[in-house]
């Protein structure tokens, strides 16, 4: 049995087939582990949804900011952004009330012995055993049945910064927004979500928050996504997978077990216009 870790697919389903092929993926011995954001910005959302979801226990996605993003619209909590999103063939799907149901039952976060997959990072004060906790708080919200109030308090970036006393909808705000949304944030925590580019774009007095000193889920090893300006980065305590497929660079996955990599170029019918 393996165990594959991919990066960011955001609707690119051509080229996770031609992925899982290359990897010689078998559902029945093997798993797949998914940093999310499976939908959105590609033009094939809905039949990525389909396939993940039919591989049942052989897969296991944590949320994105951009699944997040599609509960909310289908739940009127975010404004649908036609230009930019691809999302419309899921809310027409005959089957979209089944694959919401079942993308928000999806984890925030998930720990499995040294690994910690999430799909942005974790703040500098959690452990990852912390930061499982304070998932749950979210799933228990998101899976139950006030999801849809919930989805509807979701949207903004404040509060910044985490606080054990923080309550209710701020509470969550921040859990989900560290996460899923998260690259630079100041030694103490506060996050900042405006710049997308990379490490060296910095905005003053903040890092990217896997390079934050004292950060305690430093003996964890995280598997990440979101942050396709940073690219392809593998350390002994971080591997960051999301290597730009929707903008024209490759779908990469992981062999947990040896480390071993496989790339497969985005389709050419799948690529979109890079940008920041």
């Amino acid at each position: 049995m393996a165990t594959y870790a991919i990066g960011d697919i955001q609707g690119c389903y051509d080229t996770l087939r031609h992925l899982l092929d290359c990897c010689a993926f078998d559902p029945a011995h093997d798993r797949l582990w998914l940093v999310g954001d499976l939908v959105n910005r590609g033009p094939h959302s809905l039949q990525t949804l389909r396939l993940i979801r039919s591989l049942g226990d052989a897969a296991l996605t944590v949320l994105g900011n951009h699944d997040l993003y599609l509960l909310m619209v289908a739940e009127g909590g975010a404004k649908f952004r036609a230009g930019d999103d691809t999302l419309q063939a899921v809310l027409d799907a005959p089957d979209a009330g089944e694959l919401l149901d079942w993308l928000r039952r999806q984890p925030l976060c998930h720990s499995e012995g040294d690994y910690c997959l999430v799909h942005a990072g974790l703040l500098p004060q959690w452990t990852a055993a912390r930061a499982r906790e304070l998932a749950r708080e979210v799933e228990v919200m998101l899976q139950g049945e006030r999801f849809g109030e919930f989805l509807r308090h979701l949207w903004g970036s404040e509060p910044a910064a985490w606080s054990d006393e923080l309550s209710g909808w701020p509470r969550l705000r921040v859990i989900v927004n560290a996460m899923t949304r998260m690259r630079f944030c100041t030694p103490d925590g506060v996050m900042e979500f405006k710049v997308k580019g990379k490490p060296g774009d910095a905005p003053a007095g903040h890092l990217p928050w896997f390079e934050l000193p004292g950060r305690r889920s430093a003996d964890a090893v995280l598997v990440t996504g979101h942050w396709s300006a940073l690219g392809l980065m593998v350390t002994p305590r971080l591997l960051a997978l999301d290597s730009g497929c929707l903008w024209g660079g490759p779908l990469t996955a992981m062999r947990l077990e040896d480390r071993q990599l496989f790339q497969v170029p985005c389709s050419p019918t799948e690529a979109q216009p890079l940008k920041r």
